[in-house]
């Protein structure tokens, strides 16, 4: 009764509230909730695809954390555009695309980034690109410090990070130590940064009219005219800066927590959170990798998809699908659906294995490990399954998948928990088979 009587307590006092207090009382009990696409392996899952494809529905695309480390490629209309620091969203010309204050920019190579896919054909980006004014730059001189660090790595220990030298890490540490400089900075005193040759007039000229404080336009897109927003991750689970195979990760939070600090919105404003994974597991540069393949399989996987890096042109490291990494990923990022990209990579191998589980001293372990001198000794315990032998690169339905390859779809969907909802089978948006 007690519970009872403070119930109708508070609903009299609510009635008792000035009208326009109770009226914003009630719109904040409706939220409004954003789409998330996040890395599930360690980069190069296919996000931009994903992203490119749920863009052509999305009012607003926005980039959260990383810099000009990351790539994206986007395929349409048969022309292929690479994006390192614009969100996969710009090709969309109805489309808003966000660059985060999480996100360290260097502002030379997002112009330069522009101009390679105006040749493309990208157009009319200058209208729909808005940059945070919280944001970090990238200077030359970062990215100086990052070539050095990693000689000295390599002189030192004989065994560097494998970093894309691209001044991220040196950033975010400024950031840290609370000696960085921002986009607002810029905005305030473009002398400042004119006499040491960061950008010309000209440039500064066309980067102004895109700055908005970030917080706001945020907050006015989540609660204004009714939008659909999608966040896109760069990098992946196992390069956090927490959760990844540490100290070989980037430098910033590439699960879902990054897109609430690197966009500044509220957890509550979170809604479906997609992994997106390989059929394999694909890494690049140093580091464990349990189900790494060192034979004709990682070299048949390397080849048939063209397996390189977009930012660093570096040849990936190829192997098998690792379900025990997936479901370290969801563990932290609570995926509501999976992406499954790459899957006609797999169409010519006779027989499939799947990670299921890692084992020390021949027993099973529940946990990813966190030290990878561990990591680096685990057993792989792996599920066979029968190649299909079949070319799924013309399937537009799951129909038209070979059943074997629905047997594989459907038991990594099962030992995840999570259910698929998309399926690749080429580079193109219409190579997406969606599930529901």
């Amino acid at each position: 009764m007690a519970n009872v009587g403070a119930q109708s307590l508070n609903s009299f006092f609510f009635l008792l509230l000035p009208p326009h207090v109770a009226g914003s009382s009630r719109k904040r009990r409706t939220k409004r909730k954003m789409s998330v696409v996040l890395g599930a392996q360690w980069g190069d899952e296919g996000k931009g695809k994903v992203v490119d494809l749920l863009a052509t529905e999305s009012d607003l695309v926005c980039r959260c954390q990383g810099g000009n480390n990351a790539g994206h490629t986007v395929v349409v209309d048969e022309k292929e555009y690479d994006f390192h620091l614009l969100p996969s969203g710009i090709i969309n010309t109805k489309c808003t695309s966000f660059i985060g204050n999480g996100v360290v920019i260097h502002l030379p190579g997002l112009f330069e980034e522009i101009d390679k896919n105006e040749k493309k054909g990208l157009k009319g980006w200058e209208k729909r690109l808005v940059i945070s004014d919280r944001a970090h730059i990238v200077f030359d001189f970062h990215q100086a410090v990052d070539g050095l660090q990693e000689l000295q790595r390599q002189a030192q220990e004989g065994q560097n990070i494998g970093t894309t030298k691209k001044g991220i890490g040196p950033t975010y540490a400024c950031k840290a130590s609370r000696t960085g400089l921002r986009i607002c900075d810029l905005m305030a005193d473009f002398s400042e940064f004119s006499s040491s040759a960061v950008l010309t007039e000209e440039a500064e000229g066309q980067i102004r009219p895109l700055v908005r404080d970030g917080v706001y336009f945020m907050y006015d897109a989540i609660h204004g005219s009714p939008k659909k927003i999608l966040a896109e991750g760069a990098n992946a689970a196992l390069l956090d800066i927490d959760f990844g195979t540490y100290p070989f990760v980037t430098s910033s939070n590439c699960t879902v927590g990054g897109v609430c600090t690197g966009l500044g919105i509220p957890p509550a404003n979170i809604g479906d959170v997609y992994g997106v994974s390989k059929a394999y597991t694909t890494r690049v540069g140093i580091g464990a990798f349990p189900t790494e393949q060192l034979n004709a399989v990682g070299e048949l996987l390397q080849t048939r998809g063209h397996e390189v890096g977009v930012t660093t042109g570096r040849k990936r490291r190829c192997g098998w699908l690792d379900l025990v990494i997936l479901k370290y990923a969801h563990m932290i990022n609570g995926f509501t659906a999976i992406a499954l990209t790459k899957l006609d990579i797999l169409d010519v191998l006779d027989e499939i294995k799947v990670g299921v589980a890692y084992k020390i001293n021949g027993k099973r372990i529940p946990y990813f490990p966190a030290n990878m001198e561990v990591l680096q000794k685990v057993e792989v315990e792996y599920e066979m399954f029968s190649g299909w032998k079949t070319d799924t690169s013309a399937a537009r339905k799951w129909n038209d998948l070979p059943p074997k390859a629905q047997n594989y779809i459907r038991f990594v969907e099962n030992h995840i928990g999570v259910p698929i909802k998309w399926v690749g089978v080429g580079k193109s948006r219409e190579c997406m088979i969606q599930m529901f």
